[in-house]
């Protein structure tokens, strides 16, 4: 059996072909670089596009945010002056109440408010740190003004109670037959001192307290007949005699308006009326003085 053989055949490379292998690698390799420096020269400007963009993006952003915090601050600048505002007004009723109650008449509180303007300046270029000041400021303003007016509030409620418990309202309807001082006595003639006024009224007709009291007496008495003291406080009482029936006890507190009787003719008396009596730290007094 014949046997093949096979002969390698070696072809030796030429320097011509060697020197063009050498010289394709080497463009290849320059091709290789460029697109190299190309795609990171594309990469660097993609990059600063997209920086450029979102930094234009913010800045839009910004003055948006910019613009409508500039219209919150000129929003809150102009409540701060409307608040401004109503703290004048309530500063001007302060000193109405005061003038109107003769209340520091004399001498001017220190708990009135001086409130200042805002400058056209201002108004035209509000800034945070102006309003701040303006809101600290009128927060005092406003703390020292509830002061005021607490201090107002407590003035007139004690005038308020001094007025209650001032007899100012007639204690029955009718007419006078006998007013306050010398008169002559209807027994005999004779001149005397009358301590009160004589109220001619329908006998039974309802007796009222003039003001706020305590009922400290009440008696039988041969010549005022049924009797009533009220004391109002403050040195001031009144009293109230010839009554029919009374409807109080001593002791009863009571308040303007109250029942205390009823016009009668008890005691000495030429027909049925209230004598009614003021007295001031014991002393009588006219009860006119005290009546409108």
């Amino acid at each position: 059996m014949a046997k093949n053989h096979y002969t390698l055949l070696i072809v030796p490379k030429t320097k011509r072909s060697v020197r063009k292998i050498t010289a394709s690698s080497t463009h290849l390799r320059v091709f290789f670089l460029a697109c190299l420096v190309v795609l990171f020269s594309l990469s660097f400007f993609l990059y600063d596009y997209s920086r450029t963009k979102n930094d234009e993006r913010q800045l839009r952003n910004l003055k948006d945010l910019t613009a409508s915090q500039k219209e919150q601050i000129d929003v809150l600048a102009s409540k701060v002056s409307d608040f401004e505002k109503k703290m004048e007004d309530l500063r001007q009723l302060d000193q109405k109440i005061r003038t109107m109650a003769n209340f520091d008449k004399k001498k001017p509180s220190n708990l009135m408010l001086g409130i200042g303007g805002i400058s056209a300046e201002d108004d035209a270029n509000p800034s945070i740190d102006r309003i701040n000041r303006n809101l600290d400021r009128l927060l005092k303003a406003a703390s020292r003004q509830e002061n005021s007016f607490s201090e107002l509030l407590d003035y007139l409620k004690k005038r308020e109670s001094i007025l209650a418990a001032t007899p100012s309202i007639w204690p029955v309807k009718g007419w006078v037959t006998s007013e306050f001082g010398y008169r002559q006595s209807p027994y005999g003639g004779r001149e005397e001192f009358h301590r009160g006024i004589d109220i001619a009224a329908r006998l039974g007709k309802e007796i009222i307290v003039p003001a706020d009291g305590i009922v400290s007496e009440v008696v039988d008495r041969p010549d005022m007949g049924r009797y009533i003291v009220v004391d109002h406080m403050k040195g001031i009482k009144t009293g109230y005699a010839h009554l029919l029936r009374t409807t109080v006890s001593a002791g009863k507190s009571v308040k303007r308006g109250d029942v205390l009787g009823y016009v009668g003719n008890s005691g000495r008396s030429t027909g049925s009326h209230l004598h009614y009596s003021v007295y001031l730290n014991g002393i009588p007094v006219n009860p006119r003085k005290y009546l409108p």
